[in-house]
């Protein structure tokens, strides 16, 4: 017997009588260091320690969030609410009484909402199959978000509208990026809003997590970037003829963090706590947050958020901010923008605590050795008239026993005027953003002892910048993204087989290949293409656009060799004019309960009127029958004589219901 097999047999023997899993030892949610931390820092009301701890050490409640922007919403509202809310109220689950769901109070519209069901539960429980089976398929179809109550703040405060240039510094795995997106397209009636999102994320694989999630969602306002946050590359785009910088309306800076705040489902983190995980995260999170300020456009917001309870990791980031702004940012008041959200505001005073217990209270106290580890911008400023202008106190603090939430920060900053460092030196218009000059006006004034030196703007850096050197891509190559032109030899056949109206804007499509025959259709909006052109040499996209079209070689025979992407409808629907149906309710169940469907089984409205005969032989023989199709709630099926002749068609179909 191998040594493979023996250990397998011998870890079978130990698992015998014990029950499975019983060979691994329970995570204990406990952590002195932690506790003596927080107990110190007094970041939690006097008298309430012990119940944020139990609170800590309780399983996350299940929280769902209905997309906002669908049509239906309102009927996906009422099916939960009237159905499935209803069944699992007073069951009990392993001696555990269901709550009935509740409504987030502080979330708009009723449309998130929580319950004491923990997520192991709700998988495993025979009883809730029907509920966890209808969320898994609502879920997929980008209907409903499973998301962490407190993962849904901070796009709610950056007040987004439809015009509005989005960044997302740190977006995977996307959750709060898919809400950006349903905010941009809160008028369904408006297929290609004026704004955009971008989202970024330095992990390569994690970036295909983001196109997942943004995808369910069916977009053309959606870039997908590849990039480290801190240098994320400034971007151009045309306007009124000229090149310009883009500065973005909106920026979510989410940044890397610790973590604390979420013990209640990240159960590892107990036993992993130490206070060096904030020591060393604190440089980087202010080196995006630098960054995103800087790419922020002046009368933009920009949110700053962690899922950390650290002051380290949130107060002192937020200050380094705002001394170095010099007054071009401030910390807005974000408590009137959700009535019902319980927070503790941020505070003004706290020290800094090395993994081996050591306490320092300010800059000064820290001996040299520890200089690399420890930096002045952890600590809160020393001048009390600098400090009470910050105002931190705005900064919004949620405790995990409050709402029975994650712990979380959020703090929203809005910019009154340019960076300082961009004031004094601006940047002369060179090829490329790797020029050294640029380097050095951005991260100048990174960390307060660096010394500001004068810079000759005649130098020969400035004059005559060296050649940009080409950007160093990781992870996969991805295919190119290839605009069509108008004239492009594709557009006719589409154009006649689905009549579409003059406004489609052809210039808009694109596909990921230049040679060969091309298989899917892309559109973007048409503030993504300016961005997409002017920008190919300065970013690694992923993924950008929704799919439209999809080649279908059965149907050149009909015409046209593109079937419409069931993910593109929304976005095709108001240009298209021909091949839209209108059709009974009863029709459609047919439609979707039958995987083969006789057309016979189908109402006579639905052939003789709205297609000839000579388009029912038509439509018979193809397999590209319709393309939309419309509910008419008030048309019945007739029990009139349908063609007995015709035979089984695979049809492609989509449903708007009406």
């Amino acid at each position: 017997m191998g040594r493979k097999n023996r250990n397998r047999q011998r870890a079978q023997q130990n698992r015998d009588g014990r029950g499975w899993g019983a060979g691994y030892s329970e995570i204990i949610k406990e952590n002195k260091l932690f506790e003596h931390y927080y107990t110190e820092l007094k970041i939690v009301p006097e008298g309430e320690f012990e119940e944020f701890m139990e609170a800590m050490r309780e399983p996350l409640p299940a929280t769902i969030r209905i997309t906002g922007y669908k049509s239906h919403a309102k009927e996906i509202l009422h099916t939960l609410k009237e159905k499935y809310f209803k069944e699992v109220q007073d069951l009990e689950v392993d001696g555990q009484k269901i709550e009935a769901p509740q409504p987030l109070s502080w979330y708009p519209d009723e449309l998130a909402w929580h319950t004491n069901l923990s997520r192991k539960i709700l998988r495993k429980s025979p009883l809730l199959e029907k509920f966890h089976q209808f969320l898994v398929s609502e879920t997929e179809s980008g209907n409903i978000s499973r998301q962490e109550a407190v993962s849904m703040i901070p796009p709610l405060l950056l007040k987004i509208e439809p015009q509005h240039k989005i960044l997302d510094m740190c977006a995977a795995p996307g959750s709060k990026t898919a809400q950006l997106i349903e905010m941009l397209h809160s008028d369904m009636d408006v297929p290609f809003p004026e704004g955009f999102v971008i989202a970024n994320d330095v992990d390569n694989k994690r970036c295909y997590l983001l196109v997942h999630q943004a995808k369910r969602l069916n977009s053309p306002c959606i870039m997908v970037v590849n990039h480290d946050a801190s240098s994320i590359p400034r971007l151009h785009f045309d306007q009124d003829g000229k090149k310009d910088v883009l500065f973005y309306d909106r920026i979510l800076c989410d940044v890397p963090c610790s973590g604390d705040g979420t013990m209640r489902k990240n159960i590892d983190v107990w036993k992993k706590w130490t206070t060096s995980n904030s020591l060393q995260l604190h440089g980087l999170q202010i080196r995006i947050a630098v960054r995103g300020v800087e790419q922020l456009a002046v009368g933009g917001r920009m949110v700053y958020s962690t899922c950390s309870l650290n002051p380290i990791e949130d107060e002192a980031v937020i200050a380094a901010l705002l001394e170095k702004s010099e007054g071009a940012l401030e910390l807005a008041d974000a408590s009137p923008d959700l009535p019902g959200l319980k927070y503790m505001p941020g505070i003004a005073s706290w020290k800094v605590m090395t993994k081996e217990g050591q306490w320092y209270s300010d800059w000064s106290e820290v001996p040299t050795s520890r200089h690399t580890q420890i930096r002045p911008t952890m600590f809160p400023p020393t001048d009390p008239e600098k400090l009470a202008n910050m105002k931190l106190e705005r900064c919004m603090r949620i405790l995990p026993h409050h709402q029975n939430t994650g712990g979380f920060f959020v703090a929203v900053l809005v910019k009154k005027a340019p960076m300082p460092w961009n004031r004094r030196y601006p940047k002369p218009i060179t090829h490329g953003f790797n020029n050294p000059f640029h380097k050095s006006v951005d991260l100048l004034f990174l960390f307060s002892s660096v010394t500001v030196l004068h810079i000759d703007m005649k130098c020969s850096v400035c004059s005559s910048p060296p050649p940009p050197k080409k950007m160093k891509l990781f992870g996969f190559k991805e295919d190119p993204f290839v605009f069509l032109t108008e004239d492009d030899p594709i557009f006719p056949s589409i154009q006649a087989f689905y009549d579409l109206s003059p406004g489609f804007p052809k210039l808009n499509v694109l596909t990921r290949t230049h040679e060969g025959k091309k298989r899917q259709l892309y559109m973007v909006s048409k503030e993504l293409r300016n961005v997409l052109l002017n920008n190919s040499e300065r970013m690694k996209v992923i993924n950008t656009g929704v799919k439209v079209w999809s080649r279908n070689t059965d149907g050149e025979q009909f015409g046209c060799a593109f079937r419409l992407a069931q993910e593109g409808i929304y976005t095709l629907c108001p240009y298209i004019r021909a091949r839209i149906i209108n059709i009974c309710v009863e029709d459609v169940k047919v439609l979707l309960t039958q995987e083969n469907p006789f057309l016979r089984k189908l109402g006579d409205d639905f052939f003789f009127c709205y297609l000839s005969k000579w388009e029912c032989k038509k439509y018979i023989c193809g397999t590209l029958p319709f393309t939309a199709i419309q509910v008419n709630p008030t048309m019945t099926t007739s029990a009139a004589e349908k063609p007995r002749n015709v035979k089984r068609v695979h049809c492609s179909v989509v449903v708007s219901v009406s």
